[in-house]
């Protein structure tokens, strides 16, 4: 089942600091339209400040029925459309994939990617990602680079579509948390600082390619 025009739902935001990972957020369904939802801008639980939310975004969400049950499901930003106030466009899930149990699961794909990546210093390398999402990704990089947690990155993801066509998607990120493996290498995990919505959008397509190719195995 879906939720009702008027059901509140409640909130997580993909994030890969644990404290944003963690906030809850309600929010509340204002129109259902074929293949998006509508929803009024999410504040925190406990009360505050209204949460922006940028296109791309991933959320784990539920809501309850009237049987007091709770429905789970993951999505992820469209855009938005002004009103008599500004509204939220989400995806609309697909029916099967609500589910009674909650799963954290937001839209990241493991990946092999090239990724150019530029420090502040000015010292570049060529690294291979772990993993890509709408809000972050994670490479590994030899030891010999000297990098730091909350250091600032540009990086250029080189995404291969099924079509055969081929973007750069430029992005400015964050480390956020680093580890040693035990090949010696480091695994570099990285949020997104600042991203244009037609480059997240790139990269959510291939995400979504990615997915409906595991699926099919």
């Amino acid at each position: 089942m879906f939720p009702k025009i008027n059901d509140h739902v409640y909130i997580q935001i993909a994030s890969e600091i644990e404290k944003e990972n963690k906030q809850e957020y309600k929010s509340r369904i204002a129109e259902m339209e074929d293949d998006s939802i509508l929803m009024e801008v999410p504040i925190p639980v406990e009360g505050g400040k209204m949460k922006k939310l940028y296109m791309g975004d991933e959320l784990s969400m539920y809501f309850v029925n009237d049987e007091g049950v709770k429905h789970y499901f993951n999505t992820y930003v469209l855009g938005y459309k002004s009103d008599n106030i500004q509204l939220v466009r989400i995806r609309r899930p697909e029916l099967d994939s609500i589910t009674k149990v909650q799963r954290r699961n937001f839209l990241r794909v493991i990946a092999e990617l090239e990724v150019a990546v530029r420090t502040e210093k000015n010292v570049r390398f060529i690294a291979l990602t772990e993993d890509v999402g709408g809000g972050g990704i994670s490479f590994y990089v030899d030891p010999t680079y000297k990098l730091n947690e909350e250091e600032l990155l540009h990086c250029w993801v080189l995404l291969p579509y099924k079509n055969g066509t081929i973007e750069h998607v430029p992005i400015e990120t964050e480390i956020v948390r680093m580890k040693k493996l035990e090949t010696g290498r480091n695994l570099v995990m990285l949020k997104f600082r600042n991203i244009a919505d037609i480059e997240r959008q790139k990269l959510i397509r291939y995400c979504f390619e990615r997915q409906f190719d595991f699926r099919n195995r």
